[in-house]
């Protein structure tokens, strides 16, 4: 069952909603109703929107009025056909310098064609399904196009607060601003600063009052309170015009160039396309962060949204409005503020209508003044002090700052062209950059080579390998993942000319094993990273950025009959000797198929070789399908011995332990000795200091994990854990068997008695997981022998004993059943192991260590399920009678079933 396709089960208590074939299909009764949460959230959204909107109108020099309807249309439109449930769209201030050039250059009739073309543009990117390209964008270039436009507001806005006019262009605005500074207006340089007082104090108000004031937003009280008081003053200052919707100006015929045109269009397309992606991406983060809102509101459908935003811009400038895209301080507020669909976004659309029909003459009474702190505060908020540590942590600040000052000095597209370009030429002084060094250590020479491997970097590496002096021992360390045709040919030379002047060179990178193939053999690039590696015995396939992906690796040994240098793919056969299913032996085995598998264990080894059961006798090839035909011996049993002329392949192997190629031990074995290698070589170094700390202190760990001894089940990694922190218990089945029952295991007694009595550990887990192979056998038992109270008498069946309680519960229908996230199991494999866990957790109260910290309430018990294909954990909640594994967040914390 794949875990990207949802699965449904029948529920026999649900009615069949099914209509006749030939009946008309039943309707359904359409739901109406708007959450609360959606209500409230629109409104807070409506109070933050208002002023915000017809700041970013008065700072680009367009009609007050156009940021109102892009509010509107914002709202209503984007708000109803935009992939993200919970971003608020509308006039933003990343759009004000790109919006104030094109009214400078054009007028402001073509600025709302070209609004219109946009959003034609963006449809048309949408349809391309190209959403995720554009976040492609370096996030050093986007941050630094916003801080930017920021600085280019801040400066313009600031004329405003000191009662002046701005210019045009940034340049011009600074050499005014000297002048200005002599020249100021106390009316509204006393109403800006009064503005700002409020902007940045509200939030900050101490106490339960505090907290009670502060669910007003702060823009709508600075700009709510400066109006009062300059209204009650009696200060003489300029306010907000909104003329009659008689006079409104539409959108006209572009007029102006063809080419500025072109390049206005893809100007405002790139601006609002960019932003908005980034913010639905942003609010996902958000969601997912709030508590009880994961799994109500779906991830945003990013082409979706772009096709929404494409036509919220054609309808807001074919209505005289601003160009919209999605904005972060609404979209914010209206996650914080409890919203929970898109009924939010739209209603506050409704709102802001309301409002432009019905509170005109309050809205006239907003000094204009008050507006320009407004939007001077959020440029300078678009400046991010986070966004610069994030960006010269990753050392991009390079690009961050070309941006930015392109944008000021050039314009947008200008500045975000020239942050391209140095993002590029960054990524590209990055690929080259490769640092090889040369040190001696006790007569071996070590070249180390950190960095892509190209053909940039050959001169540099041929020089240095060359200063090994003949003869001598080497090891050559690549840390890189790719390494081009030139440098293979480099290193490859060497190579052969080392061994073959009796040198010994050892070939080491992020796995172990990494080797140069001879000449003429064959060799492949499985990772695709350009570089070529040979076949031999000991070449596995992992790729290494994912070192515990695919550990059932492809072990190469030389073919019957071949000469040393040639190889034939095989993989070692986990199935039994006389099995004919070895070409595909990791295949899920059915219950009746477990079944047989067992009871063949109890059947003599046909080849009389006792211990060696599912494994190929010495004499014999591994088989795989691809391979000698199936049972045909090997007649040469001696070419697979380690060829022994100088520049073999084989020089480059670690010689640790006995070689798979020889027959002494299966290519498993020498897997178990390279990845020690590699612990002993990478990751010793890194914990030694703390497991040294934990031999003197001796373990504390805080949990028992009990769980299945599934390979698939890796305890460190679904639970984040490290050395020190879970006493671990595995077993077939996560099983625990009843105090002084038949066929007991003391050894799971034991593990339990020890961690609650020495180890006193305050939680112990019992963990299931899906397609687990002991419930497989279980049922498969039952299924074949029913007739039986138990299951046939072999060690591994009179340990599943244990787990017949488990069989039983899930049987009993006076119980109710498991259920996994609100839905029933997929199949019975999947309900036993959720019942088994429920099971083994009654098992352990029965322990008389467990009873009595239990009743001192010196120890929780939980219950967890792991679904292998989904990468899923649950954990068991148990509420009203019901049983349930349900989800885990990142903020929830074990609640004890117990």
């Amino acid at each position: 069952m794949s875990a990207c396709v949802p699965t449904r089960t029948t529920d026999p208590h649900r009615p069949n909603p099914d209509h006749q074939p030939h009946s008309p299909p039943t309707r359904r009764p359409r739901r109406s109703r708007i959450a609360g949460a959606d209500v409230s959230a629109s409104i807070a959204v409506f109070l933050i929107a208002l002023p915000l909107s017809l700041g970013i109108a008065l700072a680009t020099g367009a009609p007050l009025q156009a940021g109102l309807v892009a509010a509107a249309v914002g709202g209503l439109v984007a708000g109803r056909l935009g992939g993200s449930q919970l971003q608020v769209s509308g006039p933003a201030a990343g759009l004000t310098v790109v919006t104030a050039d094109l009214i400078h250059l054009y007028g402001w009739r073509t600025t709302c064609a070209i609004t219109v073309l946009a959003g034609v543009a963006q449809l048309g990117l949408g349809c391309l399904r190209v959403a995720r390209t554009a976040l492609a964008v370096s996030p050093a270039i986007v941050h630094g196009m916003l801080a930017g436009i920021g600085v280019t507001i801040a400066v313009a806005q600031l004329h405003i607060v000191l009662g002046g006019t701005p210019q045009s262009a940034v340049l011009d605005n600074l050499r005014a601003l000297p002048a200005q500074l002599a020249d100021l207006h106390p009316a509204a340089v006393s109403t800006s600063a009064l503005t700002l007082a409020l902007l940045f104090l509200w939030p900050r108000l101490p106490g339960r009052a505090g907290r009670l004031l502060r669910k007003a937003p702060a823009p709508l009280i600075a700009v709510a309170g400066a109006t009062a008081t300059a209204s009650l003053a009696g200060l003489t200052l300029p306010k907000v015009e909104l003329p009659s919707w008689n006079n409104h100006a539409l959108a006209g015929l572009p007029e102006g160039p063809v080419l500025g045109l072109v390049a206005a269009v893809l100007t405002t397309t790139l601006v609002c396309s960019v932003q908005s992606l980034l913010g639905a991406v942003a609010v996902d983060r958000l969601a997912a962060a709030r508590p009880g809102l994961t799994g109500r509101v779906p991830r945003s459908d990013l082409d979706r949204e772009l096709l929404g935003q494409g036509a919220a811009n054609i309808v807001s400038g074919g209505l005289g409005g601003l160009p919209v895209a999605g904005v972060a301080v609404r979209s914010t507020a209206n996650v914080n503020a409890g919203a929970v669909s898109r009924n939010s976004t739209m209603l506050h659309g409704v709102l802001v209508v309301a409002a432009t029909l019905l509170m005109v003459p309050l809205l006239e009474q907003i000094p204009l003044a008050a507006l320009a702190a407004l939007v001077m505060a959020v440029g300078i908020q678009m400046v991010s002090l986070n966004h610069i540590r994030t960006v010269t942590r990753h050392r991009e600040v390079l690009v961050y700052a070309i941006t930015t000052l392109g944008v000021v000095l050039f314009g947008v597209l200008e500045g975000v062209a020239l942050g391209i370009a140095v993002a590029v030429a960054v990524a590209l002084h990055r690929l080259t950059r490769t640092r090889i060094t040369h040190t001696e250590e006790g007569g071996v020479h070590h070249v180390h080579v950190r960095g892509q491997l190209t053909f940039l970097a050959v001169p540099r590496l041929s020089r240095v390998l060359h200063q090994i002096p003949q003869g001598t021992d080497a090891v050559v360390e690549l840390d890189g993942s790719f390494m081009d045709h030139a440098a293979y040919e480099t290193l490859h030379d060497w190579h052969n000319t080392h061994t073959a002047q009796g040198g010994a060179v050892e070939l080491t990178g992020r796995r172990a094993g990494i080797r140069i193939a001879e000449p003429g053999t064959p060799a492949e690039d499985p990772a695709g990273t350009g570089a070529t590696e040979p076949e031999g015995p000991s070449d596995c396939r992992c790729r290494p950025w994912t070192p515990w992906r695919n550990h059932q690796c492809e072990w190469e040994l030389p073919g019957a009959g071949e000469a040393p240098g040639a190889a034939e793919e095989t993989a070692p056969d986990t199935g039994p000797a006389d099995s004919d299913d070895s070409a595909d032996s990791r295949k899920p085995l059915q219950p009746s198929e477990r079944l047989e598998r067992l009871e063949r264990l109890d059947r003599p080894d046909p080849l009389g070789t006792p211990g060696t059961r599912g494994l190929p006798a010495p004499s014999e090839p591994a088989r795989d399908g691809k391979g000698p035909e199936h049972g045909e011996r090997q007649e040469h049993p001696e070419s697979l011995e380690r060829p022994e002329h100088p520049g073999s392949a084989d020089d480059f192997t670690v010689p640790s332990g006995p070689d798979p190629s020889d027959g002494s031990a299966p290519a498993g074995g020498h897997q178990l000795v390279r990845g020690i290698s590699a612990f002993q070589r990478r990751t010793a170094p890194l914990v030694r200091g703390e497991l040294a700390r934990l031999a003197r202190e001796g373990q504390r760990p805080v949990q028992l994990f009990l769980t299945c001894a599934d390979s698939r089940l890796v305890t460190s990694m679904i639970t984040s854990s490290g050395p020190g922190d879970l006493f671990v218990v595995r077993n077939v089945g996560n099983l625990v068997p009843l105090p002084g029952a038949e066929s007991g295991d003391d050894s799971v007694a034991a593990a339990i008695e020890y961690a609650v009595d020495v180890l006193e550990v305050r939680h112990i887990t019992v963990c299931g997981h899906s397609d687990c192979g002991a419930m497989q056998t279980l049922l498969g038992a039952r299924d074949e022998h029913p007739e039986e109270s138990g299951l046939p008498q072999t060690p591994l069946k009179r340990w599943l004993r244990h787990g017949l309680p488990s069989l039983e519960r899930m049987t009993d229908d006076s119980r109710p059943w498991t259920r996994l996230a609100g839905r029933r199991p997929a199949d019975a494999v999947e309900q036993l192991s959720l019942t088994n866990v429920v099971q083994q957790l009654e098992h352990l109260r029965a322990h008389e260590s467990v009873a009595r910290a239990l009743r001192e309430d010196a120890l929780e018990l939980h219950g967890m399920y792991f679904h292998v294909g989904e990468a899923q954990a649950y954990l068991l909640t148990e509420a009203s009678g019901a049983v349930v594994f349900d989800h885990v967040t990142e903020t929830e914390e074990l609640r004890s079933p117990a």
